[in-house]
């Protein structure tokens, strides 16, 4: 299939997604309006604050099951919107705990309601603290109807269980990883590139990639072996391209990818790059830079001058092809088809060009 292809097939899952998302959120505004007006504006915010992003998740679930036979793509469809409102959740939460108030450019949850607080003349502080409460009750309704669109989607109690099985592990993990995340944020020093990697795996490529994928694979009906290769494919692929991102969250074109990269030495996130990096010499010129939450360009210009200098950023771009091509090894297992490898080699391809 040619680019023209693809974008398009890309399009119409997206848009099956989408409808299923605007059928679920109007339900739910339906409902709150008969509750008071403050609940309907809530669910107007997380609708707001799901909308937007490239569902990405819900394309990996319906790629896997289209690539392996599946036909009712309403079912999956709706499959892949329960991860997108895990992923709604999930980042509705982690603004919470990184205190964030804007997310794609925009207030999020936390951020609209701090805004009608401070309208409405209420301190800061205070008014801050109201829209973490209220984003936190989103994240809650996001994470509890992710699981309930799935029973909503018309499979079979076998395949039901399997997929709400996949979910549960998908959230078990995140949370997971999201707790070794805060735990690193308050761990003297960086911790190894090996807990980072884990990290990310727990965070990021189960609830992203290797869950979508298997979700996907299950509701095709697929062969258990094919399931388990298509999961290790998605961990595989899954870290590599949050390695990548975090290699863009420092040297990235910020026209180009949408966002800063100055936030995360601001923030001093701990990522495979400085990991690497605190194991040479040259560290100590710039350790004290890191972390600083006013650092100027000049000075994130000397970092990254460093992190080239000590070979970080050579070992994280090479660890990150490393795991690219873990999954296309698990792509060619034979309890995959041709089919499959077809539609799933633009993703390989696409990581490994942002490496570039």
């Amino acid at each position: 299939m040619d680019a023209h292809g693809l974008l398009a097939l890309s399009e119409r899952r997206t848009h099956l997604v989408d409808e299923v998302l605007e059928r679920f959120f109007a339900e739910q505004r339906r409902r709150a309006r008969g509750i008071g007006e403050a609940y309907s504006t809530l669910w107007e915010t997380l609708e707001r604050n799901s909308a937007g992003g490239k569902r990405f998740r819900p394309r990996m679930v319906m790629a896997a099951y289209e690539s392996l036979g599946g036909q009712d793509l309403e079912s999956a469809a709706t499959v892949g919107a329960a991860f997108e409102l895990l992923h709604t959740a999930l980042i509705v939460h982690d603004d919470v705990i990184d205190r964030d108030f804007v997310r794609r450019g925009s207030p999020n949850v936390s951020g609209s309601y701090r805004d009608i607080a401070t309208t409405a003349g209420i301190p800061i502080p205070i008014a801050e603290h109201r829209g973490m409460s209220v984003a936190v009750i989103a994240g809650d309704l996001a994470l509890f109807y992710a699981y309930r669109l799935i029973d909503s989607g018309g499979l079979s109690e076998q395949v039901r269980r399997r997929v709400v099985d996949v979910l549960d592990e998908s959230m078990f993990l995140s949370a997971a990883g999201e707790l070794y995340d805060v735990d690193f944020s308050i761990r003297p020093g960086v911790p190894p590139v090996e807990e980072i990697v884990e990290m990310e795996r727990l965070k990021t490529a189960m609830y992203s990639f290797e869950g979508p994928l298997r979700a996907g694979a299950l509701l095709a009906g697929a062969r258990e072996e094919a399931v388990v290769a298509l999961g290790d494919f998605g961990r595989g692929i899954g870290i590599a391209f949050q390695i990548v991102d975090d290699l863009l969250g420092v040297f990235g074109d910020e026209e180009a990818t949408g966002k800063s990269n100055l936030g995360d030495l601001r923030e001093g996130k701990s990522t495979v790059l400085l990991a690497h990096a605190v194991t040479r010499p040259e560290w100590q010129e710039v350790a004290h830079l890191v972390g600083d939450p006013t650092l100027t360009l000049e000075q994130a210009d000397r970092i990254r001058a460093v992190l080239e200098a000590t070979g970080s950023r050579r070992f994280a771009e090479a660890l990150a092809r490393d795991y690219a091509n873990r999954a296309w090894e698990a792509l060619a297992s034979p309890a995959l088809t041709s089919r499959v490898r077809d539609e799933f080699r633009p993703v390989v391809a696409g990581v490994l060009e942002r490496v570039r």
